[in-house]
C-alpha cells in the first residue's frame, strides 16, 4: 500500500475508476467532448462507453489515445520518433522533457511509448490546471499526479519539494513506473529550454547521503520534442512583450485559451527525441562538487542532450537570418519556406493591439531562431 502522504497528488487507483467515469459521464459539458474527440458517434452510446471502463489502462487506451490520435491527425503533418533504443521496457524512468505545450508534450509522447509496446508513464499536471472535478477525474484518470505551486513562505516550499522528491523516487524506484516532468515551471516562451537547477536539487532531496546515487537512480532521461510551428507562438510573444513592460498577471482563462488552442494551431512536423539516460558515469566527474555546482552540471548535461537533439526546421533557419539581417543559413529552407513562415507572421499584426510591432517581430524571432544558438552553445 502506498504512504498516504501521497493521496493529495497521487493519480486515481484503478478501485477509484469507475466513479470517476461514472462522474465524467454524466458532466453537462460530456457531448460536447464526446462530440470532439469522437465526431459522428451516438453520445449515449459513448456514455455507456465511458461508464463501462474500469482501469486506468483502459481510460488511456479507449479515451485519451483516441483523443491523442484525432489531435495529432488534425494538426501534425508528419510525427516522429527517434531514441527509442534508449528505453529498455524492464526498466522505468523520469522523461524529463523541454516543455512547449501545455497538454500535447506528454499526451504525444504517451502515444509514441504505446505503438512503440512500451508502458504510458504517470504525468505531472500543475495544481492551478486542475480548475473543475471535470478535469480532475480525466487527469487523475490518466496517470496525471499534482504538481503543487507553493506559496512564498520557505517552509511550504520545502515540504513541496520534498513531497514531490519522494513521489517521483516511490514512482520510479519503488513501483518501477516511469513519470513524465518539464524541466522548468512552465513552458519555454522564448524558445531557449535549460533545465531549473532546483528541478535537481528537488530530485536528490529524498535520495539520501549519496547525491550520484540519489540521481543515477532515478534514470532521467532528457526528451527534446521540436514543433516546426511553435504553440501558441503569437500569445506566448504577447505574453513576453508584456511581461517586458512590469508585473504580469495572467487572466482566468488563459491556460486554457493555451490549451485549446495549442490542440487546434497547425504544428506541421514534429519530432520526439529520447535522449541516453543520465547515468551514474556521467555523474562521477561531478563527485567532488559542492551542492550548488553539483546541481548546475547536471542540469548543464540535460540541457546540453535535449539542445542538441532539437530538430531544427526551415522555420528556425528563416528566422534566424531575419533576426540577424543576413543570409547565413539560406541554404537550410528554399524560398516557400520563407514566405510561409512570412505570411504567418503577418498574422501579429491583427493582434498586436498598442504594442510596438518591430518589438513584437523580434521577440516572435527569437521564439523560432533561439533553438540554434542553444545547440550551437553546446557544440
Amino acid at each position: 500500500m502506498r504512504h498516504r502522504m501521497f493521496d493529495g497528488i497521487r493519480p486515481y487507483f484503478d478501485s477509484e475508476i469507475p466513479a470517476a467515469m461514472n462522474r465524467i459521464a454524466a458532466d453537462p459539458l460530456f457531448p460536447v467532448l464526446a462530440g470532439y474527440v469522437f465526431p459522428g458517434r451516438d453520445v449515449e452510446e459513448l456514455r455507456e462507453m465511458v461508464r463501462g471502463i474500469s482501469s486506468v489502462k483502459e481510460f488511456q487506451a479507449k479515451v485519451m489515445y483516441a483523443a491523442t490520435s484525432m489531435i495529432v491527425g488534425k494538426s501534425i503533418s508528419r510525427l516522429s520518433a527517434s531514441g527509442l533504443e534508449n528505453v529498455n521496457p524492464q526498466r522505468s524512468y523520469i522523461f524529463l522533457s523541454n516543455h512547449r505545450d501545455i497538454m500535447l508534450d506528454a499526451a504525444i509522447l504517451q502515444m509514441i511509448l504505446v505503438d512503440n509496446g512500451l508502458e504510458t508513464s504517470e504525468i505531472s499536471f500543475g495544481a492551478n490546471l486542475m480548475v473543475n472535478q471535470l478535469v480532475v477525474d480525466i487527469g487523475k484518470s490518466n496517470k496525471m499526479f499534482t504538481v503543487e505551486r507553493p506559496g512564498a513562505n520557505m517552509r511550504d516550499f520545502y515540504n513541496s519539494s520534498m513531497k514531490l522528491s519522494a513521489y517521483m523516487r516511490d514512482c520510479v524506484v519503488t513501483r518501477g513506473q516511469s513519470g513524465w516532468l518539464a524541466q522548468r515551471n512552465g513552458r519555454t516562451k522564448d524558445g531557449t529550454d535549460r533545465t531549473d537547477q532546483g528541478i535537481i536539487k528537488m530530485f536528490g532531496m529524498s535520495g539520501g547521503a549519496d547525491k550520484l546515487a540519489a540521481i543515477a537512480e532515478l534514470n532521467i532521461l532528457p526528451v527534446s520534442l521540436s514543433y516546426e510551428w511553435e504553440p501558441c507562438d503569437f500569445l506566448k510573444t504577447l505574453e513576453l512583450y508584456d511581461r517586458r513592460l512590469g508585473p504580469y498577471r495572467k487572466g482566468p482563462m488563459e491556460d486554457l485559451n493555451s490549451i485549446l488552442q495549442g490542440i487546434n494551431q497547425p504544428k506541421g512536423r514534429v519530432h520526439f527525441s529520447l535522449c541516453p539516460v543520465v547515468g551514474m558515469e556521467d555523474l562521477k566527474p561531478f563527485a567532488n562538487l559542492n551542492a550548488s555546482d553539483f546541481h548546475r552540471l547536471v542540469a548543464n548535461l540535460i540541457d546540453q542532450r535535449i539542445c542538441t537533439a532539437f530538430t531544427l526546421w526551415p522555420n528556425n533557419y528563416v528566422a534566424h537570418d531575419l533576426l540577424s539581417g543576413s543570409d547565413r543559413y539560406s541554404e537550410m529552407y528554399s524560398n516557400q519556406d520563407k514566405e510561409a513562415f512570412l505570411q504567418h507572421m503577418a498574422g501579429l499584426e491583427q493582434i498586436c493591439g498598442n504594442r510596438d510591432m518591430g518589438e513584437l517581430r523580434k521577440i516572435f524571432l527569437g521564439i523560432y531562431a533561439n533553438p540554434i544558438d542553444s545547440r550551437l552553445a553546446f557544440e
